[in-house]
C-alpha cells in the first residue's frame, strides 16, 4: 500500500487556503454518518486520511479531535504534497495524529477507512477528477469511503460526494442558513464532475431548480426561522426526489443542521 521510496507524489500543489472551522460541516457529517463504520473497526485502529490539508495543519487537527470523540482509537494522517507544509505540521504530531508528504497515491501503510479530500480537485479538469476518484477508490479499504468536496473560504457553503470502492454513493449539500438566498447558490461548490453540468437537461440542474421552487413555496415558514423553512423544504422536495429522510444521513436531525443528502444516481451525469 505504501508507495515505493523515492516515488514522486501524484498531484500538484494547491493554494493551500484554510482556516479554523472551515471544514466543520463535513467533519460533523463524517462523525455522524461514518462514525459507526470507524467504531466497527476500532480494534484495528481505523485509519483516516486528510488529503491536501493546505498551508495549515489546523483542519486536520480539528478532524482528528472530532473523530476521536466518536472513535477513540482512530488514527488520522494529514497528507500534503508540499514538503514545507508537512515540515511545518510535524511539531503538532501526537499519538494518533501524524503528517506525511504525498498526493493521490496516499503514502500510508494500510488502506484507510475514510479519506477526506476537500478543495483539492477544483484545479483539475473533469477527466482528471474522475481519474483521481478512481485512483483513490483503489486505495481505500473495501468497506471505506472517500468524502470529496469543496467549500467556501469560511465554510458557510459546502458540497461533497461520498464514494465507496464501487463508485459514487451520495451527494450532500450543507450551508449556514444565512449564507445563501436560494439553495441553488450552493451550485458553485459542486464537485468537478457536476459543476459544469448544471445546465438544462442535466439531472443536477433539474434538482436545483426544484429545490429553489420548494424553498420559495416554503417561504411562509420563514417567520419561524431558517431552520424550520429548510426542514419544510426538505420534506416537500422529498416528494419528488429521493432525498435521504432517515438517519444517519437524512431526516430532521440532519436537516436542522443545514444539510441535505441524496443518492448520487439521482443527480449524477
Amino acid at each position: 500500500m505504501r508507495p515505493r521510496p523515492g516515488t514522486r507524489p501524484i498531484g500538484t500543489i494547491t493554494r493551500g487556503t484554510t482556516g479554523h472551522n472551515r471544514l466543520r460541516r463535513s467533519d460533523r457529517w463524517i462523525a455522524a454518518v461514518h462514525g459507526p463504520l470507524l467504531r466497527s473497526w476500532a480494534d484495528e485502529k481505523p485509519l483516516v486520511v486528510d488529503l491536501g490539508y493546505g498551508a495549515s495543519h489546523i483542519t486536520t487537527y480539528e478532524l482528528f479531535t472530532r473523530l476521536r470523540r466518536v472513535c477513540p482509537s482512530v488514527e488520522v494522517v494529514g497528507v500534503e504534497i508540499d514538503p514545507e507544509r508537512v515540515a511545518a505540521a510535524k511539531p503538532y504530531e501526537r499519538e494518533g495524529l501524524s503528517f506525511a508528504r504525498g498526493g493521490f497515491e496516499l503514502p500510508v501503510a494500510r488502506p484507510p477507512m475514510v479519506v477526506r479530500a476537500f478543495n483539492v480537485l477544483r484545479q483539475y479538469g473533469e477527466a482528471a477528477a474522475w481519474e483521481y476518484w478512481d485512483l483513490l477508490r483503489g486505495r481505500i479499504h473495501p468497506a471505506g469511503v472517500i468524502v470529496e468536496g469543496t467549500c467556501s473560504e469560511i465554510g458557510h457553503r459546502a458540497v461533497w460526494a461520498a464514494l465507496g470502492a464501487g463508485g459514487p454513493r451520495t451527494l450532500t449539500f450543507a450551508a449556514r442558513f444565512t449564507g445563501f438566498e436560494r439553495p441553488s447558490d450552493l451550485a458553485e461548490r459542486l464537485p468537478k464532475t457536476l459543476i459544469h453540468r448544471n445546465v438544462p437537461g442535466e439531472p443536477i440542474h433539474a434538482f436545483l431548480a426544484d429545490w429553489d421552487r420548494a424553498w420559495a413555496t416554503c417561504a411562509p415558514f420563514g417567520p419561524y426561522g431558517y431552520r424550520q423553512r429548510w426542514i419544510r423544504t426538505a420534506e416537500l422536495l422529498a416528494r419528488d426526489w429521493p432525498v435521504a429522510t432517515a438517519p444517519p444521513a437524512g431526516g430532521p436531525s440532519r436537516w436542522r443542521l443545514g444539510e441535505l443528502t441524496l443518492p448520487w444516481p439521482a443527480v449524477g451525469p
